[in-house]
């Protein structure tokens, strides 16, 4: 029986959170986008000039979504050593 290397779980686990990031900026964008933006230009609110169904979902979310991948890098993700052999992973 062949042992998986211990890299392929690390790279699954890792792909799996950044698919939930994804996911995360996704229902975040189109939620506030279409849910704010549905009203007629006339009835926006404006935030710094900039329509708030703009500002929360895009600019915001950008925000929102660096402070994320910031937080998922430093402390989900782990390196591994890329040869052969494989290397330590603790």
């Amino acid at each position: 029986m062949k042992k998986t290397d211990l890299r392929f779980k690390v790279a699954n686990r890792e792909a799996l959170i950044g698919v939930g990031l994804a996911i995360f900026n996704f229902v975040w964008w189109f939620g506030l986008a279409y849910g704010l933006g549905d009203r007629t230009p006339e009835d926006y609110t404006y935030i710094m000039g900039l329509p708030s169904w703009f500002f929360y979902s895009c600019i915001l979310g950008f925000l929102i979504m660096v402070v994320l991948v910031i937080v998922a890098v430093k402390f989900w993700f782990t390196e591994v050593p890329l040869d052969d052999e494989g290397g330590n992973l603790e």
